[in-house]
């Protein structure tokens, strides 16, 4: 437990790094405006879209009849809105956090190496292929998974408990492996995930939730169309931060643990006898053993 808090809050301090705040603005450029180029084309058809949905249910024409009734006509207009943005809202999280670990994971495990872990050797157990396999299989079953318990969001606890399990575990599985493909080897790296899996997956989940908090930005984005330019870019930024921390926090923990896993294995080396002196006196001789008494 002394690691996991020690490497949070070295984590959350290495996030008022300057380089850091450097790095975040790279994925956010990136990200920003893959958003507003795809909202600026899709956004009208995709509002069209959802209306459309939602005049052709029954029970979602009845109720937005009704709030047209009582008066909430400004409610019934922000459905379509949040409906696209509560599901854009996982696919953006997941590109963000892909490209994160593509742009930022490199630069924020160099730093904390050179920093921490300068004679930490570097054993070079992962790869660029291995991190990019793993990458894309990790995503697609995330992105399946948030597919299929769709039909779990409309019950009110569970929205807030499976997608941040998802994003936390596909956190999990991409950090892991990035930031220790250039110190481990791959035994060590194996090791390092049995011993610790529960804290890792606890930790992707901690980020998953915090990567949670900015859908409210998000949100008010596409309620508030006017400032959308701004809030929009600011909710990816936010992002960018949260999984930059993210990988902050894996880098130091698991660094650590290889760390503490490598002076496990130094074997224990007997202090050598110190030699005599050239010049030193000869022992004295050890003066004959008296006979045995009969």
């Amino acid at each position: 437990m002394n690691l996991l808090f020690d490497s949070f809050w070295r984590a959350a301090a290495y996030c008022l790094h300057p380089r850091v705040m450097l790095l975040s603005l790279v994925p956010l450029l990136l990200m920003a405006g893959l958003a507003l180029g795809l909202g600026y084309f899709f956004w009208e058809a995709a509002i069209d879209a959802v209306n459309a949905t939602i005049a052709s249910w029954a029970l979602m024409a009845t109720f937005a009849d009704w709030l047209d009734g009582v008066g909430l006509t400004g409610l019934r207009a922000a459905i379509a809105p949040l409906v696209v943005v509560f599901v854009s809202t996982p696919v953006i999280v997941v590109l963000s956090l892909l490209a994160v670990a593509a742009m930022m994971t490199p630069a924020i495990v160099q730093l904390v190496a050179t920093r921490r872990f300068p004679a930490l050797e570097r054993r070079h157990g992962g790869s660029v292929l291995g991190s990019i396999f793993g990458a894309l299989w990790a995503t697609v079953a995330a992105l399946l998974a948030l597919l299929v318990s769709i039909p779990l969001w409309f019950v009110p606890p569970l929205v807030l408990i499976v997608p941040p399990l998802i994003w936390g575990w596909l956190t999990y599985r991409l950090m892991s492996y990035d930031v220790l493909a250039e110190h481990a080897g791959q035994g060590e790296r194996d090791e390092l995930i049995r011993r610790h899996r529960s804290t890792l997956l606890a930790m992707g989940v901690v980020t998953g939730y915090l990567g949670a908090a900015p859908s409210l930005v998000w949100v008010s984005g596409a309620m508030l169309i006017v400032l959308a330019p701004v809030l929009i870019p600011l909710a990816i930024w936010i992002y960018m931060l949260v999984f930059a921390f993210s990988a902050l926090w894996f880098t130091h923990f698991t660094l650590a643990a290889l760390q503490r896993l490598r002076d496990e294995r130094l074997p224990l080396v007997e202090p050598a006898e110190e030699p005599l002196p050239l010049n030193a006196p000869p022992a004295p001789a050890l003066p004959p053993a008296a006979p045995p008494h009969v």
